[in-house]
């Protein structure tokens, strides 16, 4: 077995760090904020447990702004002696707080409502709609502003995600003031208080199984393990490919290593540049480790079998 360990990292016409939404997070945190004020002295004053349950999640989504805001900040940290990858991991952990608070503060506000179809209360249903009305142009604003990075890190996902549904959710509450308006229905408001909490826990369960699955290390989903061995083993002189590791880095950045049999011996910078480069374009893995060995069967890889880590 070859000692060296031969690795090359690229930066090849791409963005090593996530892309900076400071400004964005700065104006969305600042909007959903006062519009959370206002919902929920409206919803206190108008006996609305829909607008109540709508300034609940909205509270929630800006405590995940402002984390959010603070993972983008962190995962720009450079590397230290004692954090080797900088603070991107912090990315992660952060997309798996946030949707455990979202989860958490609905399952309180399902409870309330439940209560209210026992006791229900008189609730104002034009100031439902006026609230409700502004909420929809508050959170469309908000999810435009992370539209374009939604496809490319988790944590812009999720906030432009819970953007979305919240004005979606919004617009739930204004056709619900509306029916209560015209037909006194009361019971309309606490049920669409639990439709609600169903669109969000839905969009919350998928973002936690997303960060969950990245925070232990899981292969990203945009990637497919076995058409990277597969790329791997075909190289020209490779015998055998073991050993092979891919994981998140961050909510942007995705690592791997892995070990190349070359019975012939090492191939040169050249072919390890071409390979990390490939990596790169085909898969979007950013950060390459690569150990070359060549097969001598007195010093046999400990790690060769698949189970061995």
């Amino acid at each position: 077995m070859a000692d060296g360990l031969n690795h090359r990292h690229r930066h090849h016409g791409h963005e090593h760090h996530p892309a900076n939404y400071g400004r964005a997070f700065a104006i969305g945190t600042v909007l959903n904020l006062g519009f959370v004020l206002v919902e929920a002295i409206y919803g206190i004053s108008a006996h609305s447990t829909a607008l109540l349950a709508d300034a609940g999640h909205n509270l929630s989504d800006v405590l995940g702004l402002v984390l959010a805001w603070g993972a983008n900040t962190l995962t720009r940290r450079q590397p230290s002696r004692r954090y080797t990858y900088g603070l991107r991991r912090s990315s992660i952990l952060i997309a798996l707080l946030n949707a455990v608070i979202l989860l958490t503060t609905m399952g309180g506000i399902a409870w309330e409502a439940i209560q209210r179809f026992y006791n229900p209360a008189p609730v104002a249903g034009v100031t439902v709609i006026g609230v409700a009305a502004v909420g929809i142009l508050i959170n469309t604003a908000t999810a435009l502003m992370f539209l374009s990075g939604r496809q490319k890190d988790l944590n812009i996902r999720g906030a432009y995600l819970h953007m979305v549904a919240d004005a979606i959710v919004s617009l739930g509450v204004v056709i619900a003031g509306m029916t209560i308006v015209a037909t006194g229905w009361l019971w309309l408001d606490p049920l669409a208080s639990l439709l609600i909490i169903a669109v969000v826990m839905i969009s919350t369960w998928q973002l936690l199984q997303a960060a969950l699955k990245l925070a232990l290390d899981g292969v990203p989903d945009a990637i497919e393990p076995l058409a990277v061995r597969t790329y791997l083993a075909e190289l020209p002189g490779v015998a055998q490919v073991h050993d092979l590791h891919i994981w998140a880095m961050s909510t942007t950045e995705t690592a791997l290593t892995a070990h190349l049999v070359i019975p012939t011996g090492h191939p040169g910078d050249g072919f390890l540049a071409v390979v990390c480069r490939t990596l790169h374009d085909q898969f979007g893995i950013e950060h390459t480790t690569l150990q070359i060995e060549v097969g001598d069967p007195n010093h046999p890889c400990d790690l060769e079998p698949d189970h061995c880590v």
